[in-house]
């Protein structure tokens, strides 16, 4: 199967009535682990990177390629569609290096940019993007943010329903990222999310919605969401508690003294990452069947 277009998945979820996830990695261990996960549900799967929790100087001294290869080495083996993203860069250079580097579909963060500055922006990466046949991801609101306290609400502002099609129409992005109450790195609980302000962006778009901060996204909801015009939810967060979890079962059970060859970067069944991985892949398994992307791989 190996790599496909991003918007030829978004498109056909729409018409099938089910939802692509967008598992985020940050390792070769993670992004195996989705493709792994993807595999044995028969489902197709976007693997990629963000940007938002990477330091901005490490990418511009070649992260971006380095992630870019790994990617790409990754989903061409996949026996799976998948397609490659690279999520929330911070900025237009990070993301137009990030199309040369191979990813299929870029997103830039202008979450906080004034309206001129983002609509310019994503208007120069979709035409750089699509020059070279890959897909562009915009956002229109912002998410708020989880903190120790709670969840700082202060900064963030939901997707205006006649904002968003002004900001498609003008920019020519080809799915678009919304705030409906869902946050960003919730770690417990999920968030109070609007479902009718959601219907109501849709009425005004034919562009696939998205869902960031999928892991505060409730359950019960998603059936809606889907029938609302999402066609990708973006997890990250739920999948790092997975991963981590594994490895601190695994320190725990070690004896006193460890073989630090057999436990750190031997994928053997002692490596320190073996069951932070199933941890995760279970997580990312359980999601695909919540989303209706399991079994469809091959349609």
């Amino acid at each position: 199967m190996s790599i496909v277009s991003f918007t030829s998945w978004l498109d056909n979820a729409l018409r099938q009535g089910y939802a692509v996830g967008y598992f985020e990695a940050w390792d070769s261990y993670s992004l195996e682990a989705v493709l792994e996960a993807a595999e044995a549900e028969r489902s197709p799967v976007i693997l990629g990177f963000g940007g938002m929790m990477l330091e901005s100087t490490w990418l511009d001294r070649g992260g971006v390629k380095l992630l870019g290869a790994l990617a790409r080495s990754v989903g061409d083996r996949a026996q799976v569609p998948v397609s490659l993203l690279l999520n929330e860069v911070h900025t237009l250079d990070q993301a137009r290096v990030g199309v040369q580097a191979g990813f299929n579909a870029v997103m830039l963060d202008t979450s906080d940019w004034p309206w001129p500055m983002a609509v310019e922006a994503v208007t120069k990466l979709v035409d750089i993007a699509h020059a070279h046949g890959v897909a562009v991801e915009a956002e229109l609101g912002r998410l708020p943010d989880a903190i120790a306290e709670g969840v700082d609400r202060s900064r963030a502002a939901l997707t205006d329903p006649q904002q968003a099609r002004q900001f498609i129409e003008q920019t020519g992005a080809d799915c678009l990222a919304v705030s409906i109450g869902n946050v960003h790195l919730l770690t417990n609980g999920y968030a109070p999310v609007d479902m009718t302000h959601l219907e109501a962006i849709h009425q005004q778009l034919s562009v696939p919605l998205v869902i960031h901060g999928g892991t505060s996204f409730p359950p019960s909801e998603v059936p809606r969401a889907i029938a609302a015009g999402v066609a990708k939810f973006n997890v990250g967060t739920l999948l790092k508690r997975a991963f981590l979890q594994g490895m601190r079962e695994t320190i725990g059970a070690w004896p006193g003294n460890v073989n630090v060859h057999d436990v750190m970067g031997s994928h053997k069944a002692t490596d320190l990452m073996t069951l932070g991985q199933e941890r995760m892949k279970t997580k990312v398994r359980e999601l695909m069947r919540l989303y209706g992307s399991a079994g469809r791989a091959y349609e």
